[in-house]
């Protein structure tokens, strides 16, 4: 995806350093998020340590693959872009330039909402 006027100016203004350092935190709350209140729905299967991943984490959905199809569907369904990897795998990456805190909530509460109408 191109940048934008004003993400090229950002980048320029702030620099590399400062949107990895957004890009860590974002990350790593957005992980957090997702122990605390999915669990018992997804594993995250991307390392922990920020210096051995990007942005992304990639999660396998608890039970058989075909519920993992089913959630990637429903965020799909709920306008929430993420990727699909054969075998079982969505990866969510809440990009610096692009995301903030909301759009993980917004991730975290979609996920919750479909784990509701499978039981």
């Amino acid at each position: 995806m191109p940048l934008t006027r004003s993400q090229a100016e950002l980048l320029a203004r702030e620099g590399m350093a400062a949107l990895r350092e957004k890009s860590v935190a974002l990350t790593g709350w957005f992980e957090a998020l997702i122990r605390t209140h999915l669990a018992d729905v997804v594993e995250i299967t991307t390392p922990s340590a920020p210096e051995r991943r990007g942005c992304q984490l990639s999660l396998r959905v608890r039970g058989a693959r075909e519920a993992g199809r089913s959630l990637y569907e429903h965020l799909h369904a709920c306008g929430i872009v993420v990727d699909w990897r054969e075998p079982d795998v969505i990866r969510a990456a809440p990009a610096p330039l692009y995301n903030r805190r909301t759009d993980c909530l917004r991730f975290v509460n979609s996920v919750t909402e479909w784990a509701r109408r499978q039981h």
